[in-house]
C-alpha cells in the first residue's frame, strides 16, 4: 500500500498550549479520509503542519515520500491545499488563477489547456473564466479556490470545508470530484462540518480531541465499536438521578443496546413527577454522529451549533 502521508510523533505548543499531542497518522493513495474533530482540536494546526505552513516542535511528516521539513518546496509539489480560508487572487481572472496554479504545478502548453478545461468543468466554472475573481460570489469563489488546489493532480488533497456555501447541486459535483480524484490514486484528506457527506464518500475517519487522535478506521468499523444508540434527556434545571451521562447543565445522555423508542419508553415511565421539567428527548441511532459523541463527549456541531448532517443549502453558489 502506498501512503501518501506519514505523520509520525508529530507534537507543536503554543506556550502553555499543547495544540498537537504525539499524533500519527496515515493516508494512503486513493484514500479519502475525513478528518474530523471539535473546535480548537488541532485539525488546522495539523494541516497546516502537513502543508508546510507552520513547522512541528517534534515529529515527522513526509508527503508522497517527501520529508516536508527537509525539503519543504518538494513535498509542496506533491501536496495540493484548499484551507478554509479563499486564497484567490482577485484581480486575475479565473482562468489566470487556475493557469498561475497549473504552471506552479510545471504543467505547460497543450497539458495545462486541457487541465484547465477538466478543472473547470469538473467545478462549473466554465462560463466564469474571463470573470475576474473579485466579481465572484462567495460560493463561486470557494469552487475556483477548490479547482487551483486540483490542477496538478497531487499525491496529496488536503480540503478543508470544500461545500461551505455550496448549493446541492453543486456539493453533489464537488463529491464527485473528490471520488474521482481518489480513484485515480489521489489521497485526500476532507474536512467537513456535514457528516453526510462523509457516508457519501465512502470515507475512513479519523477524530481528532485535544490535540491526539482519538479514533481511526473505517466508518462501518467506528460504528459497530462506538456507535451506541441511546437517549438524550434534556430537562428545565439539573437533571434527575439517571443510570448515564450528564452531557451539559441540563441534558443528560442514556446509553441503551434496545431500541432508542423502547429505552425512551422506559426511562418516561420511570421519571414519574419529573416529567413536568422534561423540555426535550432525542433518540440516538448508530451512526457517525453517535461515534463522535462517544468518543469526544461532545455533539458534532460548527461554533457551538448542532451540524449532524442536514441538506441545507448555505447559499451563495
Amino acid at each position: 500500500m502506498t501512503r501518501v502521508l506519514v505523520a509520525e510523533g508529530v507534537r507543536k505548543r503554543y506556550g502553555a498550549l499543547v495544540a498537537l499531542d504525539d499524533v500519527d497518522l496515515e493516508i494512503a493513495a486513493g484514500e479519502v479520509l475525513a478528518l474530523l474533530g471539535p473546535n480548537g482540536a488541532g485539525k488546522t494546526t495539523l494541516v497546516s503542519i502537513v502543508a508546510g505552513l507552520r513547522r512541528a516542535d517534534a515529529g515527522r511528516v513526509e508527503v508522497a515520500g517527501c520529508d516536508v521539513a527537509r525539503d519543504p518546496h518538494g513535498a509542496r509539489l506533491r501536496l495540493g491545499l484548499a484551507p478554509q480560508e479563499l486564497g484567490v487572487y482577485p484581480t486575475l481572472s479565473v482562468r489566470d488563477n487556475l493557469r498561475f496554479h497549473g504552471e506552479l504545478a510545471g504543467l505547460r502548453g497543450a497539458e495545462l489547456r486541457r487541465r484547465i478545461a477538466e478543472a473547470a468543468q469538473a467545478l462549473a466554472l466554465e462560463r466564469l473564466l474571463a470573470r475576474a475573481a473579485r466579481t465572484l460570489s462567495g460560493g463561486e469563489a470557494r469552487r475556483l479556490h477548490t479547482a487551483m488546489s486540483v490542477m496538478g493532480r497531487p499525491a496529496l488533497l488536503l480540503l478543508d470545508e470544500p461545500t461551505a456555501g455550496a448549493d446541492l447541486d453543486m456539493r453533489a459535483q464537488l463529491l464527485a470530484l473528490v471520488r474521482a480524484l481518489a480513484a485515480e490514486g489521489t489521497g485526500v484528506c476532507y474536512s467537513t462540518h456535514y457528516l453526510h457527506e462523509v457516508e457519501r464518500l465512502g470515507a475512513s475517519v479519523a477524530i481528532i480531541d485535544a490535540g491526539r487522535i482519538a479514533a481511526r478506521g473505517s466508518l462501518d468499523a467506528l460504528v459497530g465499536r462506538y456507535g451506541r444508540a441511546g437517549v438524550e434527556l434534556r430537562f428545565d434545571g439539573p437533571p434527575p438521578p439517571l443510570d448515564g451521562d450528564r452531557v451539559s447543565d441540563t441534558s443528560v445522555r442514556v446509553a441503551t443496546r434496545e431500541a432508542p423508542a423502547e429505552a425512551a419508553a422506559r426511562i418516561l415511565a420511570r421519571l414519574g413527577a419529573e416529567t413536568r421539567r422534561l423540555r426535550a428527548v432525542e433518540l440516538i441511532e448508530p451512526s457517525l454522529e453517535s461515534v463522535f459523541l462517544d468518543v469526544t463527549g461532545r455533539r458534532f456541531s460548527v461554533n457551538g451549533h448542532h451540524a449532524g448532517g442536514g441538506e441545507d443549502d448555505d447559499g451563495g453558489a
